[in-house]
């Protein structure tokens, strides 16, 4: 019996001893930090910079078609024609092309004024607008450069940084190149202003130089009123190229019947390209600003990369899928070969 006691006692002591025990201190697992990724992307369509869907005059049956799919073409280019149905008298024809020809003397009109009005910046003396294009592309490009190391700067950093300036206190270099990235932008974008303008202006007069061939054949004295007609009516029926560009899409075929007013050729100047967002909404538009650094990936070019900076903001929204979602146009600053109209881009926006 006591020897049964002894155990007992021993047991509760090995027991009280064991709850007394500190316990063995386990080694702490690190946590990972977990920095929230605040970068913005959306999707979009390329596209070129301009384009026209062109549609006859006149309905008939297609008589000729001169360039094809994929061609280029300059401004005045006839690109197809047809046999036209539709007969004209002397009267009839010199009113269309006297018609035709005041409303090209308009547009040019319109044209010079825009360009007259246009504020030239000193730093474009003695360029032409295709050259101060480069010019600023090439500035633009560098001041991309400079800013490059200091482009992941929170947003919180730059602001402090504009505080500073207000205050009076030295700006930081980021700062500086920020402010020297978005000058640069600036005159980029006013150098492609000047070029459109000027392109608009040329444009204009190669129709007008074509509309007044046409009116002063018609008005020759030693055209019949049947050759007149005849000839008034194949003008009628004549598609131009209105500026110079590429043929992206033609559905003409000689021998088949063409209905006026339909489009049926599709020109796009691809010299310049832009991406045109389709999904960005209403929470991330805000956080975008003209003139924003972008990179622009393509599925169908997979390890392609391309620069661009955000050319304009919609002010107009749309829906998609319930969101609220506003069209962002990116102009590209690179571009590739194998680029196509239509391709999907991922557009990331620089913070």
């Amino acid at each position: 019996m006591k020897h049964t006691h002894l155990i007992a006692l021993l047991v509760i002591s090995l027991f009280a001893t064991a709850c007394g025990a500190a316990p063995a201190t386990a080694e702490a697992t690190p946590i990972p930090t977990v920095i929230a990724d605040n970068t913005i992307i959306a999707e979009g369509k390329l596209e070129p910079i301009h384009y026209t869907e062109l549609a006859l005059n006149a309905s008939g049956l297609v008589s000729e078609v001169l360039f094809s799919e994929g061609n280029e073409v300059a401004a005045g280019d006839v690109i197809a024609r047809l046999k036209s149905s539709e007969a004209q008298t002397l009267e009839t024809a010199q009113a269309k092309a006297l018609a035709e020809l005041t409303a090209a003397y308009q547009e040019v009109r319109d044209a010079q004024f825009k360009l007259d009005n246009f504020d030239v910046p000193s730093d474009f003396t003695g360029m032409t607008p295709s050259e101060a294009v480069d010019a600023m592309l090439v500035k633009l490009d560098k001041a991309r450069a400079d800013f490059e190391p200091y482009k992941n700067l929170s947003e919180r950093s730059l602001a402090q940084t504009e505080a500073e300036k207000n205050s009076g206190v030295v700006t930081g270099t980021a700062k500086i190149y920020k402010q020297a990235l978005d000058d640069a932008w600036a005159r980029y974008r006013k150098a492609i202003l000047w070029l459109e303008l000027d392109s608009t202006l040329q444009n204009a007069n190669s129709r007008l130089t074509l509309a007044q061939k046409d009116y002063e054949a018609l008005k020759d004295p030693s055209f019949s009123a049947d050759t007149a007609g005849t000839r008034a009516a194949l003008a009628s029926a004549e598609v131009r190229a209105p500026f110079p560009g590429l043929i992206t899409d033609l559905n003409l075929k000689v021998g088949e019947f063409a209905a006026s007013g339909q489009p049926v050729i599709t020109i796009a100047d691809n010299s310049k390209w832009v991406v045109k967002t389709t999904d960005l909404t209403e929470i991330d538009v805000v956080k975008i600003s003209e003139g924003q650094a972008v990179t622009v990936t393509l599925d169908a070019l997979p390890g392609v990369e391309l620069s661009g900076n955000v050319l304009s903001i919609s002010q107009n929204f749309s829906e998609n899928q319930g969101d609220v979602v506003y069209e962002v146009t990116i102009l590209l600053t690179e571009q590739d070969p194998a680029m196509r109209w239509g391709m999907t881009a991922i557009v990331k926006f620089a913070e």
